[in-house]
């Protein structure tokens, strides 16, 4: 994929500022939610540099977003625009916190379809593929400019709302899908399924399956079961947010790295707890600035993702190594060792024998306690080897002894989006 303007490092940030200069002479004096601070710091449609930017403009948090629609319902102040001209209307899932409402223009969502084609593209996805999108439509961002971003590029686009995941499968099949949309944790749940249903997936003709929303995608055991369970399907991961939009996509050379796009982002990776520019391939958050969703922008958006930079791509393109690690609230301080999530599915999917699991944790006296539960597949191995081989895994990985049960079959419980695996017990 080409850089914004050449097959350089510098044309990439000399685009990216003039982006940036376009984006803040549209939001001042319109965006209430701006306007003011843009205008204490002094920064204008004139601003010398990304780096001037970067050091002059605060960042952006999710509660100050949220703070602001509350005071202001139901839309907030962050729009460029009178309401009329929006004609988009997408909310976050709000299972942490209040859902954040978004409005998008018609030209933003434009732009946003532009990038959406962009991770087609790069997943080799082409105008006669039928695509399936495997998840009920409501009011998240990312279903429907997927399903919108494929039509446009020619597809057959077949929606799996509001059936179940046996009729999802049995559409699959009849229909010849060639691209299945979902998350890592339903592309895993829909292999069980076909297991329990006597459904032959060696018949799906199913080549490409494109998945975001966790960190499963980049993760090479979790990639490697999905394509093992439908019969050497290529797992494409990208990711993005109903804030911003879609930010990445798999590199074509590296499969475990995403790439920014940076025609739209102005990214920045900065120590999650001063705030500082990181530089070299230490963990830290991502901050994003959308340069063309300027209906409803945001400037220097902690998205709270975990992130590490990675080998520039072939024209100096911003990758983030192994994808998304993990979010900035769900990294756990276990005996002294930071303890991310992604980690430990790792572990627990290169372990044949596991066919579901689930991490509880307690804290007690400021000292955090994990205690995994799984399910063992019964044709895979003795339910006690298979437990103590997991203790064993991760004892050697993350210095910790961290004790597994065995649990019943099926009493983990399932999902069809995000996996909710990690829960805080009392």
């Amino acid at each position: 994929m080409p850089s914004p303007t050449g097959s350089s490092r510098a044309e990439i940030e000399v685009e990216q500022l003039a982006r940036l200069r376009q984006l803040i002479g549209r939001i001042l004096g319109g965006n209430r939610f701006y306007t003011e601070t843009l205008s204490e710091t002094g920064i204008d449609d004139a601003i010398e540099s990304l780096h001037a930017f970067s050091r002059r403009m605060p960042f952006t948090t999710k509660q100050q977003l949220i703070d602001d629609q509350l005071a202001h319902p139901p839309f907030g102040t962050n729009l460029t625009y009178p309401i009329d001209r929006y004609t988009r209307f997408h909310q976050t899932s709000g299972t942490t916190r209040a859902p954040l409402r978004w409005l998008d223009t018609s030209e933003s969502w434009a732009c946003l379809l532009d990038d959406w084609a962009r991770v087609y593209r790069a997943a080799g996805v082409v105008a006669g593929d039928r695509v399936y999108f495997a998840f009920s439509f409501g009011p998240f961002i990312g279903f429907w400019m997927a399903f919108e971003a494929a039509a446009a590029l020619g597809c057959l686009c077949i929606p799996g709302g509001g059936l179940t995941s046996a009729a999802r499968l049995g559409a699959i099949l009849e229909y010849g899908a060639t691209v299945l949309c979902c998350t890592p944790t339903y592309a895993l749940r829909l292999v069980e399924v076909a297991e329990a249903e006597g459904l032959d997936l060696t018949r799906s003709k199913v080549r490409t399956i494109i998945v975001a929303g966790e960190p499963g995608g980049s993760l090479p055991a979790t990639r490697e079961r999905i394509t093992r369970g439908w019969s050497g399907a290529r797992v494409f991961d990208h990711h993005g947010m109903t804030e911003v939009g879609p930010v990445t996509y798999e590199c074509p050379d590296r499969p475990c790295s995403l790439r920014v796009i940076e025609s739209s982002y102005y990214a920045e990776i900065v120590d999650q707890r001063t705030g500082e520019a990181i530089g070299d391939d230490r963990v830290g958050e991502l901050v994003l600035t959308t340069l063309r969703r300027a209906g409803s922008p945001l400037l220097r958006y902690r998205t709270g993702d975990l992130v590490r930079r990675g080998e520039p791509g072939p024209a100096g393109e911003l990758t983030l190594e192994g994808g998304i690690l993990g979010r900035v609230d769900d990294m756990l301080v276990v005996r002294g060792a930071n303890v991310y999530p992604s980690a430990v599915d790792q572990i627990v999917r290169s372990l044949d024998g596991v066919r579901e699991y689930r991490v509880e944790y307690q804290t007690t006296a400021s000292m955090t306690e994990l205690t995994v539960k799984i399910e063992v597949d019964k044709d895979t191995g003795d339910a006690e080897t298979v437990s103590k081989s997991l203790e064993e895994s991760l004892r050697t990985a993350l210095s910790l002894r961290i004790p597994v049960r065995v649990v019943p079959p099926g009493s983990l419980p399932r999902c069809e989006m995000k996996g909710r695996r990690w829960v805080k017990v009392s």
